[in-house]
């Protein structure tokens, strides 16, 4: 590892991002058409049909619940590191390894898969409207690429970017709600408790959760926001406020157009084709704003992974600052961009991708269920391991906040754990896949686990000053780095 070279650092670049900044790298990560037209249609055909609107808003209390807590700890720490940064404050170390290989493998796992999920909507849709055949991975490869040049000119180009298409794509799911709400009204029936909790309400709040994923990545962004100790508690409750609502008014609509009790049913005949919304978008919008909506499916899916991207290279610069992954990973260009790091996540999501491509797979059904199945799961996990670390952390301090340093965030943890039961007991339906290969990604955890907790005594014997700089580097207010002459990145 070198040191890092002239027209490079290793800081991150401070007060890039207000609450808005942020707030849009994170719902651009959630991605709320693509959730609609994916996730929530997925939900309504499996899970409690209509009933999914209340699922939706259980998910959007139990992770306001977590955000009472994720406050606290959030204005006590700037760290680049996310939750794993929250786990090495609250359990210790050794816990903080686990969660930063989970970390780690989740969302590099994640925009591996997002390539074939983009590329392959794209190929269809650009099909569809103008006939021209595209190779998917092509496609993704392309976007892909896009994103890594967005994501090096800098966060602040990233946000910005993220804010024009969340906001169009935000639009056109207000337009069509608005038309249900002139043409048909929307159906109170859906707050009736024989609807909230009828069918698989398990099911339903497992796949509620999906499409909340991102909120988390409020505190990666720390570092680079301005006034941190207030942006981000402020984003974290208007991401997930936002999110709610969105989710929840969008499944509103749908299930209204379909009728709430002939909705689930209608989402199960539409299941195999995957264009319930289109259907009805179709009906309730008119062909031209389809087409609109279609091709806003692909800036849709294309800000979630510029989203993904940028938060897989902030987990790889954190790990590589404090010496547990290559010191090079923390190597930033003058703009304060973690370049490095988004080099390695660019190169690991192509080189999965290719590989698939390749050996001429379906990427729907094979390279998707791997990488978002299984990076979903661990991004489940790591939530989870924060907020029992938020817990331990101020109750081994024995703050008199109860309620916004033990109730609250102990009853979102307890809403997080029972998210991670369901997502382990129905990971093939997760994952998309029931194959023995995807049944098994679930144990990769396992070893993280064995890893993290192996890892640490050898790194506190042989590497001390590495295993001392898992926490000294937490502990700054501030967001400057350790300097190079001290820091692990500029030693080697």
């Amino acid at each position: 590892m070198a040191t890092p070279t002239s027209g490079s650092t290793s800081r991150l670049a401070p007060d890039q991002l207000g609450v808005p900044g942020v707030v849009f790298l994170v719902l651009a990560a959630v991605a709320p058409l693509t959730g609609a037209i994916v996730v929530m249609a997925l939900a309504i055909a499996l899970g409690n049909g209509s009933g999914l609107v209340f699922a939706v808003l259980a998910v959007a209390a139990i992770l306001l619940l977590f955000a009472v807590g994720y406050a606290q700890m959030s204005r006590e720490l700037v760290n680049a590191g996310g939750f794993y940064a929250f786990v090495v404050k609250g359990i210790g170390r050794p816990g903080g390894l686990v969660a930063g290989f989970i970390a780690t493998m989740g969302y590099n796992f994640f925009v591996a898969g997002a390539v074939g999920t983009t590329g392959f909507f794209t190929s269809i849709i650009v099909a569809d409207l103008v006939g021209v055949e595209l190779n998917w991975f092509l496609a993704g490869a392309v976007l892909m690429v896009l994103s890594f040049l967005l994501a090096r000119g800098g966060i602040d180009i990233s946000a910005k970017v993220l804010g024009v298409a969340l906001v169009l794509e935000t639009l056109t799911l207000l337009a069509f709600c608005v038309s249900v709400l002139v043409q048909t009204g929307l159906s109170v029936e859906v707050f009736t408790v024989d609807v909230m909790f009828g069918g698989s309400v398990g099911v339903a709040l497992l796949l509620a959760a999906t499409a909340f994923l991102g909120f988390e990545a409020t505190s990666l962004f720390s570092e680079e926001s301005r006034d941190p100790e207030r942006t981000v508690p402020r984003a974290t409750y208007t991401a997930i406020t936002l999110i709610g609502l969105i989710h929840a008014l969008t499944v509103w609509a749908i299930v209204s157009a379909a009728g709430v009790s002939d909705a689930q049913q209608v989402a199960l005949d539409r299941l195999e084709t995957g264009d319930l919304l289109f259907v009805l978008f179709e009906e309730y919008l008119g062909s031209t704003l389809l087409v609109v909506a279609q091709v806003l499916l692909i800036v849709s899916l294309f800000a979630a992974l510029l989203a993904f991207h940028n938060m897989a290279a902030r987990y790889l610069y954190s790990l590589g600052r404090v010496g547990i992954l290559p010191g090079g990973l923390a190597r930033t260009r003058t703009n304060g961009v973690p370049q490095t790091a988004l080099v390695t996540n660019l190169a690991f999501a192509l080189l999965v991708a290719g590989f698939f491509a390749v050996l001429g797979l379906d990427p729907i059904t094979s390279l998707v269920p791997v990488m978002i199945g299984f990076g979903t799961l661990c991004v489940l996990v790591l939530q989870l391991l924060a907020a029992f670390s938020i817990v331990v952390h101020f109750r081994r301090r024995r703050d008199p906040r109860w309620w916004t340093t033990f109730v609250a965030p102990g009853l979102g943890m307890l809403g997080l754990l029972a998210m991670c039961v369901l997502a382990l007991g129905n990971f093939p339906l997760l994952a998309g896949s029931d194959a023995l290969y995807v049944r098994l990604l679930p144990w990769l955890l396992v070893l993280a686990l064995v890893g993290g907790l192996l890892y640490a005594p050898v790194l506190r014997s042989r590497r001390p000053e590495v295993y001392q700089l898992l926490e000294t580097d937490l502990e700054r207010l501030d967001p400057s780095p350790v300097p190079p002459a001290e820091g692990v990145a500029a030693r080697e």
